[in-house]
């Protein structure tokens, strides 16, 4: 019985991995706001080692259109400022010499429909990673040996119900953003 709870469980941090990774998707997908998320992946040449642009800088949204970056180095406007060129955010930096400003057009209707598309495309990901875990599983339980068939049966229902709860979460996840996206 044990060995059905372990498979359960490993199905599960599976498919709560796979919603986090959801998550983490769609902070990098803009909706008409500036934040701090949309420049954490870039990454700063500092002293000969690329380096998180959040470990060489302060970064803070002073409004809803804005990003500032204050470096703690003033050395290092230059290759900050340089890193988010090379990164095509679409942000063109202006750089004052103590701190670089990024200025985050508002989004049109088309670029609105192409990041719902995208969030669209990140749930469908999620969706595949989530049926791969059921799928792991249930060759997991075929391959035990020693359990009665209805025991098996009412385990694959069970991750079929688990499967199906983290599909209809997706789907919310996903509206949800349509709606944050599409929102003027």
């Amino acid at each position: 019985m044990e060995d059905l709870d372990l498979i359960i469980e490993t199905v599960k941090q599976e498919m709560d991995s796979a919603m986090k990774h959801l998550d983490h998707a769609f902070q990098k997908i803009r909706a008409g706001r500036a934040s701090t998320t949309m420049v954490q992946d870039v990454m700063v040449e500092y002293y000969g080692a690329l380096t998180p642009i959040n470990q060489v800088a302060n970064v803070s949204v002073p409004d809803a259109m804005t990003i500032s970056i204050q470096p703690w180095d003033r050395t290092a406007v230059n290759a900050i400022e340089k890193a988010i060129i090379n990164s095509n955010l679409g942000f063109a930096p202006s750089n004052n010499g103590d701190n670089i400003i990024l200025n985050v057009p508002p989004l049109t209707e088309e670029r609105r429909r192409d990041l719902a598309k995208q969030a669209k495309a990140e749930g469908e990901q999620t969706k595949v990673t989530l049926r791969n875990a059921r799928q792991e599983g249930m060759k997991e339980l075929k391959k035990l040996e020693g359990i009665s068939e209805d025991i098996i049966k009412d385990t694959e229902t069970s991750i079929q119900e688990l499967t199906d709860k983290y599909v209809r979460s997706v789907d919310e996840h996903v509206k949800v953003k349509e709606a944050d996206i599409m929102k003027v």
